[in-house]
């Protein structure tokens, strides 16, 4: 168990870096890197990149150093590689986070403006916001807690065409398909395989974000799986889902909306 460095040698932004990482898991390395005071913001899904000028505080506070080839075997022969495609931005890894799947699993939480792969893409979120800066969020009986429209995908149903449903289902919007927007998804990885409604070892949840041209349309649940569906601003959102896993796409997605 430890946390490795490489030393600087990696030109990026008219600066020289590191990269840091663990060998045994990614809450040890975020940990680490809190504790060192390295930004959240170097977080590349599984390393944290270290500016050349900060190298001999991190390792005197207890990174090992080494040489980039070895660093790049340790992070292989550990497992933790996080994949992602260009142009994709990894925010963040957990283990065993989703409270209904009692097995073994690895969400990655990823942005990205790429579909997911169709076949398995096993559920949908829908971030929706309104013409006004209002962001809808809903209340799930089973967790009773806030979040996203979100739901399974049904046999013989395209992923948009879940979307679409979920929403209507959870706060009774018709949105287009046309106007929902990959903003990215969670992979989730099951340790020992398919397991009930995840079809894979490897799945998806696909993200998609609209903004409507109204400002707060009526909303209603339509099904039992929810009890509530509320229109908030950003403040009320943050307070309410902060804590969830999902929430650094969230915020990610509508800070970008803000900027």
């Amino acid at each position: 168990m430890a946390i490795w460095i490489d030393p600087p040698g990696w030109h990026a932004h008219d600066r020289i870096w590191s990269h840091l990482i663990s060998d045994t898991s990614h809450e040890e390395l975020q940990a680490f890197a809190a504790l060192a005071g390295v930004p959240a913001r170097g977080f590349d899904g599984d390393h944290f990149d270290v500016p050349q000028e900060w190298y001999a505080a991190v390792v005197a506070a207890g990174a090992r150093p080494t040489g980039g080839k070895e660093l790049a075997r340790l992070l292989r022969d550990s497992g933790l590689r996080f994949q992602k495609r260009r142009g994709e931005r990894p925010l963040a890894a957990y283990r065993n986070v989703l409270p209904q799947l009692e097995v073994e699993h690895s969400v990655h939480l990823v942005a990205s403006s790429l579909p997911t792969p169709d076949e398995p893409t096993a559920a949908v979120v829908v971030f929706v916001g309104d013409a006004g800066g209002a962001l809808l969020l809903v209340r799930t009986v089973v967790r009773d807690a806030w979040a996203a429209p979100a739901g399974g995908r049904e046999p013989g149903e395209t992923v948009l065409e879940c979307a679409t449903r979920e929403t209507w289902e959870e706060t009774g919007l018709r949105v287009d398909a046309g106007t929902l927007v990959p903003c990215g998804y969670e992979r989730v990885t099951l340790d020992a395989g398919a397991s009930g409604r995840w079809p894979n070892r490897r799945n998806y949840v696909a993200c998609f974000v609209t903004v409507l041209e109204e400002v707060r349309p009526h909303v209603a649940p339509r099904g039992k799986d929810v009890d509530a569906a509320e229109w908030v601003l950003w403040p009320e959102a943050e307070r309410r889902c902060r804590d969830e896993f999902w929430w650094p796409l969230f915020a990610h997605v509508h800070d970008r909306a803000r900027a």
